[in-house]
């Protein structure tokens, strides 16, 4: 079957994210209420992404560390949103990165259960899986044990045994065959022929190239937050070869700028250079709208900034012991003193009066000598 006659599962058009560089964790809060965000370093880890993956393929991520594969497979896997671009996914998506989900106080099969609930699964629905997740994990009586005690090879088989069980219809696998053994990569590789076969796309995040040779009908080349190729297995990754036989011959000094080159185009890239590569593409404009999950706009800052300050004035109010209406006519009154607390009479609901103490003088009598 042609790709032109399968269905499309995934489709990414002019796919961004951007960072916001904040140097302290108060600096985050300071932003909320700033109108601009000049003074405010950004990072694009995606420039721009153009994908689209059919039915039934098994596409190879690629890349050197920070070209952005783990934040296109986070996209696509729900955790978090583009900054801009349209995303379409038809199916249900899971992902396996080592530990990812994974709660390390709770046991093994307490994860399980939680895993599943959370994906929709019933406790009937978990029930009739258990065993075999279980034994596909193979994890002996560690299933038992806190995940915080497990090795990294250990958290990958669990992660794997859960997600693969969950039969969803898309399955991104983040460097989570890394770190298992010969025995549990087998039966991963079983495993995802049996995905292929059932229709199944899956996208696979590696640097093992061997395993993208073996495993994937085409291959995704990002190249700091771009994508640099896609296309056939053997083509992208006889390209990429040669780029990294060439970059490993390059000096220290050559490499470091090299990459520092390419870094500070991710940190000026902007929404205007977005705009101007959208025309180069000739695509729509309204491809660049962001999703309904984003910052803040301008509106909801002033909005969040009333609701501020109006807290704190009815904040005002209560500490001051006034009424509302009484500060709304007389607002000066803020300023005074405080009004003191009168405590009520629980019979009569007045409030009490207490007499002042005077002071007595002491009283001539037995045992006193004046």
């Amino acid at each position: 079957m042609t790709q032109e006659n399968r269905q499309v599962k995934v489709r990414m058009e002019m796919i961004t994210k951007e960072y916001d560089l904040y140097k302290k964790k108060s600096d985050k809060v300071k932003a909320l209420f700033k109108f601009s965000q000049k003074d405010i370093p950004h990072f694009w880890a995606l420039k721009g992404v153009d994908l689209e993956v059919y039915s039934g393929e098994t596409v190879g991520l690629i890349g050197i560390n920070g070209s952005g594969k783990s934040t296109l497979s986070n996209i696509l896997a729900g955790i978090i949103p583009q900054t801009s671009g349209v995303l379409e996914i038809k199916g249900e998506t899971s992902i396996i990165a080592i530990g990812a989900g994974l709660k390390g106080q709770l046991t093994g099969l307490e994860n399980i259960r939680l895993k599943c609930l959370m994906t929709g699964l019933t406790n009937e629905q978990i029930d009739v899986i258990l065993d075999d997740i279980i034994a596909f994990a193979d994890l002996g009586a560690f299933i038992d044990q806190p995940v915080k005690n497990y090795s990294s090879g250990m958290k990958s088989r669990l992660g794997f045994a859960i997600a693969v069980h969950n039969n969803p219809d898309i399955l991104i696998i983040d460097e989570a065959l890394s770190v298992g053994d010969d025995t549990f990569y087998q039966k991963c590789v079983e495993r995802i022929e049996q995905f292929k076969s059932e229709g199944k796309t899956i996208f696979f995040v590696s640097h093992s190239l061997a395993q993208i040779e073996k495993l994937c009908t085409r291959v995704l080349w990002m190249h700091y937050g771009e994508v640099k190729m896609f296309g056939e297995t053997a083509e992208v990754v006889k390209e990429y070869k040669d780029f990294t036989a060439w970059f490993r011959k390059q000096s220290p000094k050559e490499k470091k700028a090299y990459q520092d080159n390419y870094k500070s185009q991710q940190t000026a890239f902007n929404e205007e250079k977005l705009a101007e590569l959208a025309k180069e593409k000739n695509k729509d404009p309204e491809v660049l709208k962001g999703p309904p999950i984003g910052k803040m706009t301008r509106f909801t800052k002033v909005m969040l900034g009333v609701a501020v300050l109006a807290l704190i004035f009815l904040g005002a109010i209560n500490i001051n012991g006034r009424a509302l209406t009484t500060v709304i006519k007389q607002p000066t009154v803020l300023f005074e003193k405080p009004m003191p607390l009168k405590r009520l009479d629980p019979k009569t609901g007045k409030p009490i009066v207490q007499k002042k103490k005077t002071k007595q003088s002491p009283v001539k009598g037995k045992g006193y000598e004046g």
